[in-house]
């Protein structure tokens, strides 16, 4: 097998069979990151979930300390009553059937898209659009909301979502390569925590398989909390 110039520097630092501790782990995906950009640091957790049984699906939010060093562009559909609230709020978009006729239509410059219940009737109706994105609200993701200001500032502050994929694997950004190191364990000790809260009562033994850290286009390394 060829090594490229990167493979060569990553057998140098360190050991991919290996899990380290996560103090350990965070400095060398510091160390193994070449991109030019400073790169999203993320987290992937396997867990001991079969992803086919409904109740074995985990998903919510969590509201990270230090944020993840994006600022999330929010979409709020909402009725006029709750606009003002909205726009004061800290949104980036807000409105009703304009901004529906607009997604239909093909624009999607938002990550995030929050709405009330009442409102889930009309946007519910553009789920061939917003579902493939990823976009669709939903109450488990904590986007179908009555309190649209103290949700669009949690997003705002920092406040993730977090869901496994069809491998029971949860993918999540937990920061930036820059970030320093004490906070990038704050903001994955309070991800953990919080996954290992939605253990459901039917799954036995360990809950957590496997902890890999790694950062944009970079390996992967297991870590132990």
């Amino acid at each position: 097998m060829i090594l490229t110039k990167n493979d060569k520097k990553y057998s140098n630092l360190y050991d991919l069979k290996k899990t380290y501790k996560l103090e350990e782990g965070i400095e060398i995906v510091k160390k193994i990151t070449f991109t030019k950009f400073d790169a999203s640091f993320d987290v992937a957790v396997r867990l001991n979930i079969d992803p086919k049984k409904t109740d074995h699906m985990i998903r919510g939010t969590v509201v990270l300390p230090h944020g993840i060093g994006k600022n999330a562009r929010i979409l709020v559909i909402c009725d006029s009553s709750s606009e003002k609230l909205a726009k004061d709020s800290g949104t980036d978009y807000v409105g009703s059937d304009e901004y529906l006729k607009k997604i239909e239509e093909g624009w999607c410059d938002f990550d995030l898209l929050i709405t009330t219940p009442g409102m889930m009737v009309k946007v519910g109706r553009l789920g061939r659009f917003l579902g493939p994105k990823g976009l669709m609200p939903n109450p488990k993701s904590g986007t179908v909301t009555t309190d649209i200001e103290k949700t669009v500032k949690e997003f705002k502050l920092g406040r993730v979502e977090y869901r496994t994929d069809k491998y029971g694997i949860i993918h999540n950004s937990v920061g930036k390569v820059s970030f320093d190191s004490a906070k990038l364990i704050e903001n994955i000790k309070t991800l953990i925590e919080v996954i290992l809260k939605s253990k459901p009562s039917s799954v036995k033994g360990n809950f957590i398989e496997s902890i890999s850290l790694s950062s944009t286009m970079s390996k992967g390394v297991f870590v132990t909390m």
